[in-house]
């Protein structure tokens, strides 16, 4: 531990558990505040109790990013309490289930509910938090996927579109000297993606990529750390796959 991010608040979405749990981990354990914002409060408990057993400070806030008012509770409560925020990272999302396989016969009411969580909810999330982002020249890191790259599921096409809403931030939240990117993560060892994946094709994935070790959530975490370092400060604008070199865009089809 260096404590390069201590004094430094994080807000961390999808929290209670894999990657999101990852990133708390990570930045508290280089003396980071975590806020934890997540719909399962037991999972971010645990979450909480894991960053304090190690020495870190963190706070819990139940959140559905597919509510607009609860996203606006979210972040009235970040500004009013934390006049400095230092990194968004908007990792909440909807992976499983009918939004990873095709996408005909979905009907509006579940596209919009997908759009809500995986691509809306983290530009209104950001809105919210905007004057405290601001205050600390900050980041927002969304959450992207290697699905996003040719995407045949549901789920590619909302993380296509987060990839074209973080240009679009870049742009607008640029005003404020806030830097906005994503991380597209490959395939990821974590409970959520083991339960998600079917094992053959689990291996097929696998085997697409050049680095034939299994990536895991520290490698995402340790990713989205550097681009809120100072040594990282200077990255702006860019989807940056984490992927282990995978040969082929497609996913879990």
């Amino acid at each position: 531990m260096t404590g390069k991010f201590s004094g430094k608040t994080i807000l961390v979405t999808g929290s209670a558990a894999g990657l999101g749990r990852a990133y708390a981990q990570s930045f508290a354990g280089e003396g980071a505040h975590i806020i934890l914002a997540d719909i399962n409060a037991d999972g971010m408990d645990e979450t909480k109790a894991l960053v304090e057993g190690e020495g870190g400070s963190a706070e819990c806030h139940v959140c559905d990013m597919s509510k607009e008012t609860d996203i606006q509770a979210l972040g009235g409560s970040v500004v009013a309490n934390h006049p400095k925020l230092d990194v968004l990272i908007n990792n909440a999302g909807l992976h499983m289930g009918e939004i990873a396989r095709g996408f005909f016969d979905l009907g509006m009411d579940k596209w919009q509910f997908f759009y809500a969580v995986n691509v809306f909810g983290p530009l209104l999330l950001a809105e919210a938090v905007r004057p405290a982002l601001k205050a600390a020249k900050g980041l927002i890191i969304n959450k992207s996927s290697m699905a996003s790259y040719e995407p045949q599921t549901a789920y590619g096409i909302t993380k296509a579109s987060l990839n074209v809403f973080t240009h679009a931030m870049a742009n607008q939240f640029g005003n404020d000297e806030i830097r906005c990117v994503a991380i597209a993560p490959g395939l990821m060892e974590t409970p959520a993606s083991k339960v998600g994946v079917e094992a053959a094709n689990w291996d097929r994935l696998k085997a697409m990529q050049k680095v034939k070790r299994q990536g895991t959530a520290e490698d995402i975490a340790n990713l989205g750390m550097f681009l809120a370092s100072d040594e990282g400060s200077f990255i702006n604008n860019q989807v940056i796959l984490c992927d282990g070199g995978n040969q082929l865009r497609g996913f879990r089809i």
